[in-house]
This record gives C-alpha cells, structure tokens and sequence, in this order.
C-alpha cells in the first residue's frame, strides 16, 4: 500500500513524514493556494535525510524554466495538475522527470481519460475540487483501474479508509483531510492515519 501526503510545509512536516515512511511527501506550487511554497523553502528540503521516501512537486501548467531550475534540482516526481497534454507529459519526461498526472473525475465517463497518459509514471484520481477536499464518488471508485500505478485523492481520511481498500484502492493522496487549521498539518491526525495504514497492512498481511 503507497500513501502520499500533499501540502507539506518543509520546516514542519518533512521530518515527522520521513520517520512514518510516508512513500510520497508533496510540496505545492500553485500561487492561489494556501499550502503554496517558493524558492525559499525549497532550499529547506537539502536538510533532510528522505529515506525511502520521495518528494513530488505539485504543479498547475509549470513552465519549462520551472521545472529546470526548482524541480530537476529537488524532487523526483512532478505530479500534474493542469490541462497538459499527453505531449507536454512527454517532454516533461523527456527532461529526466517521473511524472504524476492528475485527472478530474465527475463522471464515469472521465476515468477513461487516463488511457490518453500511457506516458505518466502514476495516475492520481482526483476530484474536481482539487484543495477544497470533495468527497470521492464512493460508486466510482469500484469502477477505477486497480493497481500501484493508479492513486485516489478526495477527502480520504482514517474513517474512510477500510471501505477504500475493501474497493481495491491501494494507493491513496491526502491533503486537507490531515489537517486542523486550513493549509497546516496537524501532525497527530498524520500519526493517527498512518498507524490506521500499518493495522491495516498487518491485518492483510495475516
């Protein structure tokens, strides 16, 4: 099971993440959000020992000198959140990046959407609300393709999370749900949710 965390501040949060083994630590870029970060706390992340874990950089239409001068430098994965096409996914990859791209779900019709992405290391199901944490239809997420190349994102949380996995989600993208205060993570709802993911990676494992 894969667990990615978006909208981590660097001097808070990256440490407490690294030591759950979260697999994916997302840093926003994207100027109308709260959780949006600059130059300035990117230099922050040379602090850290990762691990096992891997930082993404999420993106809305990033510019070529972007993601040459902040993401080749400082992350491992650019995840997509714009109107790429399956061609800018190409020469994004092309620059030496693993790639998440983003599709916006509404309707069963959009889940076929990702079929034009074959490109993308990862696809992220996500809802139309982006940051505004808007429930995933819980009668689409059966009809999702299956696998660890395929994420979910959508106010998931610790309360809904076994029905998830009964739904044969295994790779999950969370946000506001881990959070107290608007854009800040409270780090005990990170811990609650992570010892939820590890109960449930034991119980499977048995």
């Amino acid at each position: 099971m894969k667990i990615k965390i978006c909208g981590l501040n660097p001097a808070r949060d990256v440490q407490l993440c690294i030591d759950l083994k979260v697999d994916f630590l997302g840093f926003v870029f994207y100027d109308k959000s709260p959780r949006n970060l600059d130059s300035d706390d990117v230099k922050k992340l040379k602090n850290y020992k990762k691990q096992n874990s891997l930082y993404t950089a999420v993106t809305v239409n990033p510019s070529d000198e972007f993601i040459q001068n902040i993401v080749l430098k400082n992350f491992d994965y650019i995840q997509l959140h714009g109107s790429e096409t399956i061609e800018r996914v190409k020469e994004i990859k092309s620059m030496g990046l693993k790639v998440i791209k983003a599709i916006k779900i509404k309707d069963e019709i959009d889940i076929k959407n990702y079929r034009k992405y074959n490109e993308a290391d990862l696809i992220l199901f996500d809802t139309p609300g982006m940051e505004q944490s808007i429930k995933f239809p819980e009668n689409l997420i059966a009809k999702l393709p299956k696998g660890e190349r395929f994420a979910v994102a959508g106010s998931i949380s610790e309360h809904n999370i076994d029905n998830m996995i009964k739904l044969g989600v295994n790779f999950f993208d969370l946000s506001s749900s881990l959070e107290s205060k608007f854009g800040q993570k409270d780090h005990l709802k990170i811990k609650n949710f992570m010892k939820k993911i590890n109960n449930s990676n034991e119980n499977t494992s048995i």
